[in-house]
């Protein structure tokens, strides 16, 4: 087997697959969130939710909602995950390549970095800490599942000042304020 370098990060001829699905312990467990059923309901009501709506801006509908889990599932781009914390759904995360997403204008993307969207679903679950626990033990199961990727990127909303702080908090440095299809915000960067 030949031996991982990390510069292949920077071929261009290197391409990426999908992104890979993290192991992490106790007391946190990801998986693949379903396009019916139990979670996919779960996923639309949190998206529906003020606190998350009023920055993710996909309060879609139940089918476009089961349509876009679909095409999730389908590719090679985004890995749509619910994440548990002692057993309890508590944050949807979207794992993507930001080399093929909007993002990629942005910066100079590597085919391996990757993207994340997090959301805490239940208000009555914001502000204990849990997205700055969980990103240190997320961002080193993504970077041990593909050993190839060196950084992880966040994209928040500028005006969502409470995730930036947990997003800081977690190990993510601002390098960049950039513009999106739907947002004004912020680069977040962390390195392997």
């Amino acid at each position: 087997m030949k031996p991982v370098s990390h510069l292949d990060s920077y071929r261009k001829q290197v391409t990426a697959g999908a992104p890979p699905i993290p192991e992490m312990g106790h007391p946190w467990q990801a998986r693949v969130a379903r396009s019916d059923g139990y979670d996919l309901h779960l996923v639309h009501r949190w998206n529906q939710a003020p606190h998350v709506a009023a920055f993710r801006q996909q309060a879609w509908t139940l089918p476009r909602w089961e349509s876009r889990l679909q095409e999730q599932l389908s590719g090679d781009d985004v890995r749509p995950l619910l994440i548990s914390w002692h057993g309890r759904p508590v944050i949807y995360t979207e794992v993507y390549r930001a080399a093929r997403s909007a993002i990629a204008r942005c910066y100079p993307a590597r085919p391996h970095d990757l993207g994340l969207h997090v959301a805490v679903g239940e208000l009555a679950m914001t502000d204990r800490g849990l997205v700055r626990s969980l990103l240190p033990r997320l961002t080193d199961a993504l970077f041990e599942a593909d050993p190839h990727c060196t950084r992880i990127v966040l994209e928040p909303d500028v005006r969502n000042t409470r995730a930036i702080r947990s997003f800081e908090a977690g190990g993510f440095v601002i390098t960049d304020e950039i513009m999106l299809p739907n947002k004004v915000a912020l680069l977040m960067v962390c390195k392997r």
